[in-house]
């Protein structure tokens, strides 16, 4: 009978199933001192430097169990001095990321809610996570990941300004709706991306809106070893914008060579499409890089396409990176050559296309595994050229330099095991 009991007990118990819930709490502190002296553009002889601290502050609560996984990411993003020291109130925190995930099986999920989307290099779509606030959208998002080297994401989003009973015009400057198509494939040596976005932008006829579609369609190659790595992407832009027509181009190619453990060197270009300054149709003839992480492109003085310079000349980017990183310190250094992609004109003289040369210098030190150090110094060489799309004074130094802290510790983390 013992025997019996011992091996019902055994097979029983053999049937029991333990699932891990997992709790972890991260902060995100940063804090950024700039002085921008021509930062964005070229400073008028009538302008002084301006310098001030921004900060962020943020929490990621991070829940999972079984199949599901929830994220709340409340921060405040401020600079200093912009709220009185005895202030009752502070307008300036909101929710960065508040969704859930759910798994419904081994190969298909879904997300809805606040969240960032980021893809590939960050070109089309990023978290634009050198600005405080950062970005995210309202989505949602289906993944299907039929095998381990092949991943197909749907996204789609439709925006409003409250709930209402009926149609109101949206009062925020970005998109009405979006879908995409994202299919990323792994080989042996070579990632593949392609990315198909519709992008349904609001317009008034009177006071009446309409939304028209545009399209980004396109693809990025890049192929790795030990020490090189080549990237190169293509994107067309067509459909249309307040009832013009888009045709719009970009492409990219990018040269990485690790030369020895602590040095590597890069090359690389941009060329996004412009309008002739004498173009006299409505057509939409430049690229737009509607959600990427732009500060990332095109110099860290902001130049372009970081709330500025859409609807013009376009943009060719021929740069340099020369990295080093030895145990907690890294340098950088990158010149950048600007030109404009379509012609220029000036009281109906053709201008030359060479806007400038801008030079980046950044440092780093990780003082700790969740605190790290970075300062940085820009220079912009500016041509008249850029004084006639910019305006300002090309010889007023246009430079900018910043010093950061950033703490992002693991507050708590905690896993329960439950029997089932």
């Amino acid at each position: 009978m013992t025997k019996y009991f011992y091996t019902a007990l055994i097979a029983l118990l053999g049937t029991v199933t333990i699932s891990a819930q997992q709790f972890d709490i991260n902060a995100d502190l940063r804090a950024r001192f700039e002085n921008r002296n021509g930062y964005g553009t070229l400073k008028p002889d009538t302008e002084k430097a301006a310098s001030f601290i921004s900060q962020r502050t943020r929490l990621v609560f991070d829940y999972s169990f079984k199949n599901i996984k929830l994220r709340v990411s409340p921060q405040n993003v401020k600079t200093w001095g912009d709220v009185a020291t005895n202030s009752k109130t502070d307008a300036n925190s909101a929710l960065h990321e508040a969704y859930g995930e759910i798994k419904m099986n081994e190969k298909l999920s879904f997300k809805l809610g606040r969240q960032e989307i980021n893809y590939d290099d960050a070109r089309i779509f990023g978290n634009v996570d050198w600005t405080m606030q950062a970005r995210s959208h309202d989505a949602f998002l289906l993944k299907f990941n039929p095998n381990t080297k092949n991943q197909i994401h749907f996204g789609m989003a439709l925006n409003a300004n409250k709930e209402t009973n009926f149609y109101e015009n949206y009062a925020i400057p970005q998109y009405k709706s979006l879908q995409y198509l994202w299919y990323h494939a792994d080989f042996d040596k070579l990632n593949l991306s392609v990315l198909a976005l519709n992008n349904g932008m609001p317009y008034l006829v009177g006071t009446e809106e309409k939304v028209d579609y545009n399209q980004t369609l396109g693809s990025r190659l890049v192929f790795k070893n030990a020490v090189l790595s080549i990237d190169g992407a293509a994107y067309l832009q067509t459909g249309k914008i307040a009832d013009n027509s888009v045709n719009a181009t970009y492409f990219s190619a990018n040269i990485n060579y690790k030369a020895t453990t602590n040095f590597n060197t890069s090359v690389g270009f941009e060329v996004l499409s412009g309008k002739d300054q004498n173009d006299t149709s409505t057509d939409t003839k430049s690229f737009n890089p509607w959600y990427g992480t732009n500060h990332k492109f095109n110099g860290y003085m902001d130049y372009f396409y970081v709330g500025n310079h859409m609807n013009t000349v376009g943009l060719t980017d021929v740069y340099v990176n020369i990295g080093y990183e030895k145990n907690k310190f890294s340098a950088k250094l990158t010149p950048h050559y600007f030109a404009s992609a379509a012609s220029i004109y000036s009281a109906g003289e053709k201008q030359e296309n060479y806007l400038g040369t801008e030079l980046d210098i950044t440092v780093g030190y990780k003082m700790h595994d969740n605190v790290t150090f970075d300062a940085g110094f820009s220079q912009m060489f500016a041509t008249s050229s850029m004084e006639v799309l910019k305006a300002g004074n090309k010889n007023a130094g246009n430079n900018w330099a910043f010093i950061s802290i950033k703490i992002d510790p693991n507050l708590f983390s905690k896993k329960v095991e439950t029997k089932l």
